[in-house]
């Protein structure tokens, strides 16, 4: 009958030789994480440490002017001025409606297009995937101006079917929310049929042994079981709705319903660019970051409520 040795307990001298290859591994973690670190620090973190700062401060001109402006703290005074601003005022309000208008038809059409790609409806999936996607390839002052020709009146063909003029203080709103919706549906609709694809075809097949139609599928099952894509999807639309610039930009040089800070983009630059007030538009930013920031957490919530 043999006897089993005893084992010996490690000994402290191995400890380091056995710690080596974690250092290794965190050193190359660390190496790996370092481009895109540097890339967050000076893209976002210095900027947005910048923006701050220059809030903080306006120009001034000291004297009688012969020397210059000069930086003068004013602590919240630059922040007190913009949200005292109408014209600050009226910009959210057209961003409000853009929102409320845009983001339900954009996202619920994408779904729509996304679901009927999936179903066993629609043939030659990827020549209608490719069509509707083609819009996004287009870069949006393209888009903008082609809108733009098919906006005005006597040389565009909308204008003349359309019951409003497209280009009015009344028609401006829904024609920026046509060229959004136009550029971006139909990169929301891949995004939710890629989503579609990851859904067990044997839950689907189970629905249908059960009796449900092709429309109770679709809404008991699909989906539900896509809504992390469809917040995702959400929180990305609302702040680039938010930061809505380019359309309205593009339209401004064919209309004057566009006022020069219709948006609070369009505000921010007509400060920075334009007025020169490089405080009131760095004011202005961190408001509208921070809209965007609390506008996220809460949609972010009801998404995690929504899992839960």
């Amino acid at each position: 009958m043999s006897v089993l040795a005893p084992q010996r307990a490690p000994s402290k001298a191995a400890e380091p030789v056995d710690r080596q290859p974690r250092r290794r591994g965190h050193l190359a973690g660390l190496l790996l994480a370092a481009p895109f670190a540097i890339l967050l620090l000076g893209t976002v973190l210095v900027p947005v440490l910048y923006a701050l700062y220059l809030s903080l401060f306006t120009e001034r001109l000291s004297g009688l002017g012969f020397n210059g402006p000069e930086q003068v703290f004013v602590w919240l005074g630059n922040y007190i001025g913009v949200l005292s601003d109408k014209a600050f005022h009226g910009s959210l309000g057209n961003v409000a409606l853009f929102v409320l208008v845009h983001i339900p038809i954009m996202l619920g059409g994408a779904l729509v297009l996304a679901l009927l790609l999936d179903s066993a409806v629609v043939r030659l999936r990827r020549m209608w995937s490719l069509a509707v996607f083609l819009p996004y390839a287009v870069p949006v002052v393209i888009g903008g101006l082609i809108w733009a020709y098919l906006y005005s009146p006597g040389i565009g063909p909308l204008a003349a079917i359309l019951p409003f003029d497209p280009l009015s203080d009344v028609g401006i709103l829904p024609s920026v929310v046509n060229i959004a919706t136009w550029q971006w549906i139909g990169y929301n609709m891949i995004i939710f049929y890629t989503a579609l694809q990851a859904v067990p075809r044997d839950v689907i097949e189970a629905a249908h042994a059960d009796g449900a139609g092709p429309v109770r599928a679709a809404l008991s099952i699909k989906v539900p079981m896509i809504r992390p894509s469809l917040f995702v999807a959400l929180v990305f639309t609302v702040i680039g709705s938010l930061q809505l610039f380019t359309e309205p930009m593009v339209l401004r040089g064919f209309t004057g319903s566009v006022s020069s800070a219709w948006t609070p983009s369009m505000y921010v630059y007509e400060a920075a660019f334009i007025a020169g007030d490089s405080g009131r538009a760095a004011a202005a930013s961190v408001l509208l970051a921070v809209v965007c920031a609390l506008l996220s957490a809460v949609v972010m919530r009801v998404s995690s409520r929504r899992s839960r």
